[in-house]
């Protein structure tokens, strides 16, 4: 069995290949996709070469860990049936390509336990559901705050916003320096900070992945307030201490989601407690892969790219 996949050869060495596939077991499901997301983040700085050393980092590389679609064969230890709707995170199941996202891609095998059900109604939305359960799980828990303050209005931002006040918190604010990006804010305002003059937040949440903004964050929080890294950042963080120490300022960073938040954010927006729409901004056919990935991370009015691969052998 063999499929047509998205296959980054080395930085901005993209293009569409015909990949073999690892033959599924009792316990695997084999999924076609329906649609695929592409990153700005993980995803960039393996295109363009800038991603630190990560476990299972290496080229050629099928990317994508955003993806939805239908089970088309499923072992008799799966527990899925042929027909289900599934979100799949990614797939390392390709011959001569490393898997370590691997959900570009027409058809995949996974191990059944690495997939969850959806409803069969959600569309290309489905594939947002990692970076929702990103921004969940960055907010739950215990001894966790919710944001007042966001910075950075992409799609990881205005989750992060939409889940505060779903939570039944007070509407955060955002920060986002991009005059197209401060548009499309429902429940919350979208202000440049050189506007903002708050200096007493008690929980900024940062989605920007920029590395040099902790030493003004940390002028904006009150005293205990903490700093929670939610993006993705590759230069070293640092900050000057005495600022820090005067306000006795609190840092986390935020890991990736775990199974747990995948299924509570599923309930969420399933339940209408949360709403993914208006989030995908362009899609583009499979067969415009390369050019889609440009304009993915160049196209700043661009907040999601979605592949749709319908219609694909």
């Amino acid at each position: 069995m063999d499929t047509l996949a998205v296959l980054l050869k080395g930085p901005e060495d993209l293009t569409l290949d015909t990949l073999g596939l690892s033959d599924p077991g009792p316990e695997d499901i084999v999924v076609e996709i329906s649609h695929s997301g592409i990153s700005t983040g993980t995803e960039k700085l393996f295109f363009s070469g800038k991603m630190p050393p990560f476990p299972g980092m290496g080229y050629p590389l099928v990317p994508g860990y955003e993806a939805v679609g239908d089970v088309v064969d499923a072992g008799h230890l799966s527990g899925f049936s042929v027909g289900d709707r599934v979100f799949v995170p990614g797939a390392n199941c390709f011959e001569g390509a490393h898997g370590l996202f691997g959900g570009a891609a027409r058809r995949i095998v996974t191990s059944a336990d690495r997939v969850t059900r959806i409803d069969p109604g959600f569309g290309p939305e489905g594939a947002l559901l990692a970076l929702a359960a990103t921004a969940r799980h960055a907010m739950a828990g215990l001894q966790k705050r919710v944001p007042d303050l966001i910075v950075g209005h992409g799609v990881l931002g205005r989750l992060l916003a939409r889940l505060t006040i779903a939570a039944g918190s007070p509407a955060p604010m955002v920060w986002e320096v991009d005059d197209a990006r401060r548009e499309g804010a429902t429940g919350y305002d979208v202000m440049h900070p050189d506007e903002d003059s708050r200096r007493d937040y008690t929980a900024i949440y940062d989605a920007s992945g920029r590395s040099d903004l902790l030493n003004d964050l940390v002028g904006r929080i009150e005293k205990g307030g903490e700093i929670v890294l939610a993006g993705f950042y590759t230069e070293q963080l640092s900050f000057a201490f005495p600022p820090a120490f005067m306000k006795e300022a609190r840092f986390r960073v935020a890991a990736e989601w775990t199974p747990d938040d995948l299924v509570a954010t599923r309930a969420l927006v399933e339940g209408g407690a949360l709403s993914l729409g208006g989030l995908i901004t362009h899609e583009s056919p499979v067969s415009h892969a390369p050019s889609a990935y440009r304009t993915a991370f160049d196209d700043p009015s661009c907040l999601k790219m979605i592949l749709n691969w319908e219609g694909t052998a």
